[in-house]
């Protein structure tokens, strides 16, 4: 049987093992199992990396436990900006949203930019005109009301401080999601989502969709999809820099993700973690926080499902 294998993140940062109850640690595993095996299975039945990638994120998106999709944090206008982007490492061909609202699944936005427009990055006004065109059914706010969500929101609003989701404090949490695959052909993918920062301002966009910093693919490294505090993320333009570790110093996955989440993001201050697949399956899940809600499962029928370290 040819090689093929998944992994999937739910952010990186995680409730504090005090606050996190035995019933909410099982929900989050069950919602990454759901989203893992939806995932594997487009694999199994010799199904592309890049369809695997966006079911699996479509899953996550569509859970309230996750910051994207339904589970979309507050911006500081009590309205939801939502950003994803999508790679295949076969074609190098790359389609990313920024700033949309009422869209059920960012995600599935992005590949229709990918696949449906010459261009790889639609942002705000123009990426909706764009999903009307398609036809997008534009959900109402109610869809993506989170009571958690909002309380989080209510605790900061009218201030000048933002938080990264499910913080205690302002910066401990991150809850973007994403997948990364190879398929059976030995070609991989990459898919990130997020609902970016509880009571950001200004139009503030992560490195979620940012093809390089939080999402990328190419068969001839890596495929990656990142998780943490963004703005250090664009800076070590973090997914290319892992890529570029294995391409020109010959590095493998494991030491080249490593290098990335557990130097060179740290000497900028930055935290979060990623996941990352190679055209051999093989599988990486670094983070320097906490822990990072994960799944992985391998073409041998390996499973993992972890939070923390």
């Amino acid at each position: 049987m040819n090689t093929f294998s998944i992994a999937i993140h739910g952010g990186a940062g995680t409730l504090v093992k005090g606050m996190m109850t035995p019933e909410l640690e099982s929900r989050y595993k069950e919602a990454l199992k759901i989203a893992l095996e939806k995932g594997y299975a487009v694999l199994d039945k010799g199904g592309t990396a890049i369809d695997a990638v966006e079911e699996a994120v479509k899953l996550l998106e569509d859970s309230p436990l996750f910051n994207a999709g339904k589970g979309s944090v507050f911006t500081a206008n009590e309205t939801h900006e939502m950003d994803a982007s999508i790679m295949d490492g076969k074609t190098l061909n790359a389609g990313a949203v920024s700033l949309i609202s009422g869209i059920k699944n960012p995600v599935g936005l992005a590949r229709d930019v990918m696949e449906k427009s010459e261009h790889v990055f639609l942002a705000g006004e123009g990426a909706m005109q764009f999903a009307k065109q398609l036809d997008y059914k534009i959900e109402d706010a109610q869809y993506f009301y989170d009571e958690f969500r909002h309380k989080q929101w209510l605790e900061i609003k009218d201030t000048d401080s933002f938080q990264l989701d499910h913080a205690t404090k302002k910066d401990s949490k991150f809850g973007t999601v994403g997948a990364v695959a190879c398929d059976q052909e030995g070609n991989i993918a990459a898919a990130t989502s997020t609902g970016g920062m509880t009571n950001k301002k200004w139009g503030r966009v992560g490195d979620s969709p940012m093809i390089g910093a939080g999402n990328y693919a190419n068969n001839k490294t890596c495929a990656i999809s990142c998780t943490g505090s963004g703005e250090f993320f664009i800076r070590g333009v973090v997914a290319y820099d892992v890529a570029c570790l294995m391409e020109h110093k010959g590095l493998s996955l494991q030491e080249a993700s490593n290098e990335v989440i557990n130097k060179r993001i740290l000497e900028i201050n930055g935290d979060g973690g990623l996941i990352a697949v190679d055209v051999e399956g093989n599988i990486a899940m670094p983070f320097n926080t906490e822990g990072m809600y994960r799944a992985s499962k391998t073409f041998k029928g390996e499973a993992e499902i972890s939070i923390y370290k």
